[in-house]
């Protein structure tokens, strides 16, 4: 799953990029989009692995892109970032960065800091980006329609459909709001539109600004979570050691680290949850969409285990985690043999039986 990290110019963007990825911060100014491995923070994984003390540990993990800073303040600057939208219809979330801080050292293209103008004029590049697409379909789809064609009804059912979409567009909503089965989805999915993608709107902050609320009005109401980061501060915190990390976040009135609800909020918008498995060689969190059942998720293990899948043995962490031994889990009738079709939850524990 590929999260690209988007915002204007100075909006810190990267710097939150690097706290994640531990990747040095790029030039100002780099024209590249920047990739890595983020992993997806997970205490449960630290206590199963003092109970099992294995060889190894995975933790889940998602693919996060750092995009150039966007300036839309002439005709080439926004053909730029025409192009960059361009490079990330394939993604599957977007995280739009707006700044709140206030740093006269790092000047705004616009000479002011205001979160919700920023937020609002990202929205509506989105959109323009969104719109030309759909109006060049519909122009190819006109000239399509009238041909004889075995893909005449198909392309009639698409046709009306992106006028709808244009008139979404129009009056300024995302294309999310239009889409209403999915039949409809599966017919656009292939143009990789960017408003029909789940957004998470993160504000930059400055240490002043801890604990305060900022106001982005209504411009971020169609955003699957809103959340508030220091990029400085936890681009600090992730060059520390763990002691001097928990010093400085107690020095700062800091109970958790807004990193980990950053990668975590990223997770749960995508739809994703976690399975684990455990033993001696290895504990792992295995990534997979909310309502897949036992026998795909054992495909994610390895295919063999799904084609001669028996059953699911499965209990929950917190069950573990509660009564602190896997024996007592077996005794409080808390471990569970489940079929093919057995929806797997966040934080289920799976050993699966199998026979090839």
């Amino acid at each position: 799953m590929k999260v690209a990290l988007l915002g204007l110019m100075q909006s810190g963007k990267s710097t939150i990029f690097s706290a994640v990825s531990g990747r040095a911060l790029p030039p100002i100014g780099s024209t590249h989009i920047e990739e890595a491995i983020v992993p997806i923070p997970d205490d449960r994984l630290g206590w199963l692995t003092e109970y099992y003390k294995p060889k190894k540990v995975t933790y889940a993990a998602i693919d996060c892109l750092d995009l150039p800073g966007l300036n839309f303040s002439d005709d080439h600057t926004r053909a730029a970032a025409g192009k960059i939208f361009e490079r990330i219809r394939t993604v599957d979330l977007l995280v739009i960065v707006i700044r709140a801080f206030d740093n006269p050292d790092v000047p705004h293209y616009k000479n002011s800091i205001d979160a919700a103008r920023d937020l609002e004029e990202l929205k509506t590049e989105l959109l323009l980006s969104d719109l030309q697409l759909v109006t060049t379909r519909i122009e190819k789809l006109q000239k399509q329609i009238n041909r004889p064609a075995t893909a005449q009804k198909h392309d009639k059912e698409e046709l009306a459909l992106h006028q709808k979409l244009e008139k979404t567009i129009e009056a300024e909503k995302p294309i999310s709001s239009a889409i209403q089965t999915q039949a409809e989805r599966q017919l656009i999915k292939s143009l990789g539109f960017l408003t029909l993608k789940p957004i998470i709107v993160a504000v930059n902050i400055g240490e002043e600004q801890l604990g305060r609320d900022i106001d982005l009005k209504n411009a971020a109401e169609d955003a699957a979570d809103v959340i508030t980061i220091s990029a400085k501060i936890e681009n600090e915190l992730s060059q520390l050691d763990d002691e001097s990390r928990n010093e400085f976040m107690a020095d700062l009135g800091i109970q958790k680290s807004a990193l980990s609800k950053f990668v975590n909020s990223c997770y749960f918008a995508l739809g994703l949850i976690s399975f684990l498995t455990v033993g001696s060689d290895e504990v792992r969190a295995w990534t997979i969409k909310k309502g897949t059942t036992a026998l795909d998720a054992a495909d994610k293990v390895h295919s063999d285990i799904k084609r001669g899948f028996i059953r699911a043995e499965t209990f929950a962490f917190e069950d573990i985690k509660q009564l602190g031994d896997v024996k007592k889990v077996k005794a409080e009738g808390k471990l569970k043999l489940e079929g093919k079709e057995y929806i797997v939850n966040d934080g289920d524990v799976i050993n699966f039986r199998f026979n090839v």
